[in-house]
């Protein structure tokens, strides 16, 4: 089928999984659908690095000198853009100080905040309490009696943010908070996720082999497309291919509580010469873990929830301006923002990293090989041997800003 520009593609096929996987590379998307008609998708398709395209389409460069009452309202679970509300409330923090500005953060998919939405749930992951609802009524309404009508009084905080995990809303006079305390969660032999560098030890990596053929999927079973629940689905599916990186935490003997940004500081290589480095932070459940209904005989039983995931396109890591290959087989350090959080890992839980190389079809697929993407053939595509490190001189971590107990509210 084919797609005029504002219409969207007809597919006779609902399992996005296979969809994009006989769509094959990046560039069949224009000969068997765009047909060269969508002039945003080819100019897209011709600059894969940051050029002045890219950099005259950025909002954030001119938010400056600021004059009205600015309220930035985003989700947890955003898949379409959690970026930008974040990003949007740090910019005009730094670039326009003397504006009123505020962020709120609750559990929503993008606009999930809006008109009726509940935001009491997302996929199997539940949040007790109708979160849309406080979110009008408490500070949606009071933010706009204020600043368009002047009524009451303005009692909003610097971030009102919604704590998963506990499931409940905080008020804090920063974001991130200025108590957070920064750690590093360590990979380690024998899959272990550990707050101390590694040990010296034998071998001091970890390896698998990526296959574009057959790519990690973004979502167990069956999904039309980027199902939006992929930012909660339950992991299990992913950690049990032999192409998925899984370390974990012992099970915890107090609440983890991680608040702002996660940073992902690899060393790694591989036998090409790009690769994609996929991170997800994961909050495993107990074995026995109960329902609303107080049943422990379901399906959230030693549930691996996804708390946040990102994706680093290796040739850009040391800048999105130039890209650079990598040496084969040469360790190589890849540090990447994987974006903010603010989630309690409950006692009894665990916490857990997987590391892979494909995360399809929310990420295209990396053909492994140094070149523009969008160009690649389908002869361009490779297997590669990666390597994680996790050795004293070579470590491999997961920064994250640990909130104490004694949190100021």
């Amino acid at each position: 089928s084919t797609v005029a520009p504002g219409k969207p593609v007809l597919r006779d096929l609902e399992d996005g999984y296979e969809f994009f996987l006989r769509l094959g590379p990046m560039r069949n998307a224009n000969e068997r659908y765009l047909k060269n008609e969508i002039p945003f998708w080819n100019e897209m398709m011709k600059r894969e690095a940051r050029d002045d395209w890219w950099k005259a389409r950025n909002i954030r460069a001119h938010l400056k000198q600021i004059k009205p009452a600015m309220m930035t309202v985003g989700g947890w679970f955003d898949a379409e853009n959690l970026f930008g509300a974040l990003e949007v409330y740090r910019a005009i923090e730094t670039q326009s100080p003397n504006a009123f500005n505020i962020l709120v953060m609750g559990p929503w998919v993008h606009g999930g905040w809006e008109g009726e939405k509940k935001g009491d749930s997302l996929g199997d992951v539940r949040f007790d309490a109708q979160t849309g609802d406080f979110y009008r009524e408490h500070i949606e309404l009071p933010f706009f009696n204020y600043f368009l009508k002047d009524k009451g009084k303005q009692e909003l905080p610097e971030a009102y943010m919604f704590e998963t995990g506990t499931n409940q809303w905080h008020k804090f006079e920063a974001w991130p908070p200025k108590n957070t305390i920064s750690q590093s969660l360590y990979l380690h032999a024998g899959g272990e996720l550990v707050f101390d560098r590694p040990p010296a030890s034998p071998g001091g990596f970890d390896e698998y082999i990526s296959d574009p053929a057959k790519p990690v999927p973004s979502t167990p079973g069956l999904a039309p497309g980027m199902a939006q629940r992929y930012m909660v689905d339950d992991q299990r599916f992913a950690a049990r291919r032999t192409d998925v990186l899984v370390y974990q935490t012992p099970v915890l003997e107090e609440d983890v509580t991680v608040a702002g940004p996660i940073v992902a500081s690899l060393h790694v290589s591989t036998s090409g010469t790009d690769s994609d480095w996929i991170v997800k932070l994961i909050d495993v459940y107990p074995d026995l873990f109960p329902d609303q209904k107080g049943d422990v005989k379901n399906a959230l039983g030693a549930y691996q929830q996804l708390v946040r995931g990102e994706v680093m396109r290796g040739k850009f890591r040391n800048s999105l301006d130039r890209p650079e290959p990598f040496v084969p087989g040469q360790p190589t350090r890849v540090q990447f923002t994987v974006s903010d959080t603010f989630h309690t890992f409950r006692r009894g839980h665990r916490i857990m990293i997987q590391i892979q190389s494909s995360w399809f079809p929310v990420i295209n697929l990396n053909p492994q090989k140094f070149l523009n993407i969008n160009e690649a053939t389908e002869g361009d595509f490779q297997k590669a041997q990666q390597r994680v490190y996790r050795s004293p001189s070579l470590p491999s971590a997961i920064k994250v800003g640990v909130l104490p107990p004694s949190r100021v509210e």
